[in-house]
């Protein structure tokens, strides 16, 4: 049996070249650095599987949806919440390999790296199986139209959203900026500006630096010409 036997059968994948399963598995604290053996790049490929896969599931099912509420839903999906979410469902932090000092520290349940985990993991499925093995593994995680048409889907990461539209042009780049806050320790108000190239183009007030900034996004978004609700 090989050491990650059990994942492959939570994922439903029997890797014929085991090697790009425990590349998927390899965390940057473990291998070294980035460049040495980490998952790092496997990550970058599996993000491209996993948008060219969801695209095509909405475009092909959603079909009275204009653009806009596309890249939204495709947003929702594909956040990195949600990837955790779907690393948690396989528990896939029992089998990241990762350097002492990262897991001294809780990395093993981090979301980050179990997000960047789990695309790595579809890049490895995609290039010992092939895309049809990787869609496979992704559609069962996607939500089903019947729930995205629900409402059960939420659409509410603004902030992803937006950096979803904008990392069509890889020139742009998007920043947020707390301007304000208001109000005693415990009631504060904070305002927020979301930056593109050192230029507002939106802004929002929330209870929190995170709230500001996802309304912040939304307005953004609105201005831009998307639906936010």
């Amino acid at each position: 049996m090989s050491e990650f036997s059990q994942l492959e059968e939570k994922i439903g994948y029997t890797f014929k070249d085991k090697s790009y399963l425990r590349g998927a598995m390899t965390h940057s604290s473990y291998s070294g650095g980035k460049n040495n053996g980490s998952n790092e790049r496997l990550e970058f490929l599996g993000d491209s599987v996993l948008q060219i896969t969801v695209s095509l599931y909405l475009y092909t099912n959603m079909t009275t949806v204009p653009e806009g509420g596309l890249t939204k839903l495709r947003a929702s999906i594909v956040c990195e919440n949600s990837l955790y979410n779907f690393a948690k469902r396989i528990s896939l932090g029992d089998y990241i390999l990762l350097g002492k000092g990262e897991e001294m520290t809780g990395g093993r349940e981090r979301r980050s790296i179990l997000a960047d985990a789990f695309e790595a993991l579809i890049a490895a499925i995609f290039l010992d199986g092939g895309m049809e093995e990787a869609q496979k593994f992704i559609m069962k995680f996607v939500p089903s139209i019947e729930a995205i048409k629900s409402g059960k889907v939420k659409l509410g990461d603004y902030k992803t959203i937006l950096q979803e539209i904008i990392q069509q042009n890889p020139e742009e780049h998007i920043s947020y900026e707390v301007t304000e806050e208001e109000g005693e320790a415990h009631h504060k108000t904070f305002t927020a500006d979301v930056m593109l190239n050192g230029q507002s183009i939106g802004t929002g007030s929330g209870q929190s630096k995170k709230e500001a900034e996802q309304a912040a996004a939304k307005e953004a978004i609105g201005l831009m010409g998307y639906e936010t609700d």
